[in-house]
């Protein structure tokens, strides 16, 4: 097919013009889709069953790109939205002590100590069940909640607070 490829596939040239057409609505945008049909058409031409319909395979491959340029498009579409949102929030009046606040508890997150740090990025972050954190740092489930519990207590804490300590007696002590 390789061989004849060019000279088949100019036969359907106006067919996936039409086609593309119908799928933009756009005419410079239907002659990029073409032209991109076609470069994966050359791409995967060892793909194409001899004694199948060209000119379906053709359209097929159109009609992906299609579909995959409106994916791409749309996640584009997306991404800029959330940065748009995100410049005008960091723009607004007053922003400053939200971001001193996020600040803070960023400071204190980085000073947590390692072992409570990985919990509580993994539960409260990543979302992970208490039972799937241990599995994920080898520890029993009860060294995930205390970390946990450990960690929480420290990002409350106001800030330059000594933690307290429990006393805890033993039976000797009785």
């Amino acid at each position: 097919m390789v061989s004849h490829f060019p000279g088949e596939v100019a036969a359907h040239l106006e067919s996936l013009r039409r086609y593309a057409r119908a799928l933009t609505r756009d005419h410079a945008a239907a002659d990029d889709l073409v032209q991109e049909a076609l470069l994966r058409a050359i791409e995967r031409a060892g793909t194409y069953r001899s004694g199948g319909s060209l000119r379906a395979w053709l359209a097929g491959i159109l009609h992906n790109c299609f579909i995959s340029g409106r994916r791409r498009q749309a996640a584009e579409a997306r991404r800029d939205e959330t940065f748009a949102g995100l410049h005008e929030t960091a723009g607004q009046e007053g922003d400053q002590e939200h971001a001193a606040q996020l600040a803070l508890v960023a400071d204190r997150f980085y000073g947590l100590p390692e072992p409570q740090r990985s919990v509580i990025h993994l539960v409260a972050v990543e979302g992970l069940s208490y039972q799937e954190a241990a599995s994920a740092l080898g520890v029993p489930i009860g060294t995930v909640m205390s970390r946990l519990s450990r960690a929480r207590a420290a990002l409350r804490a106001p800030a330059g607070a000594i933690p307290r300590l429990r006393m805890v007696r033993s039976e000797r002590d009785d």
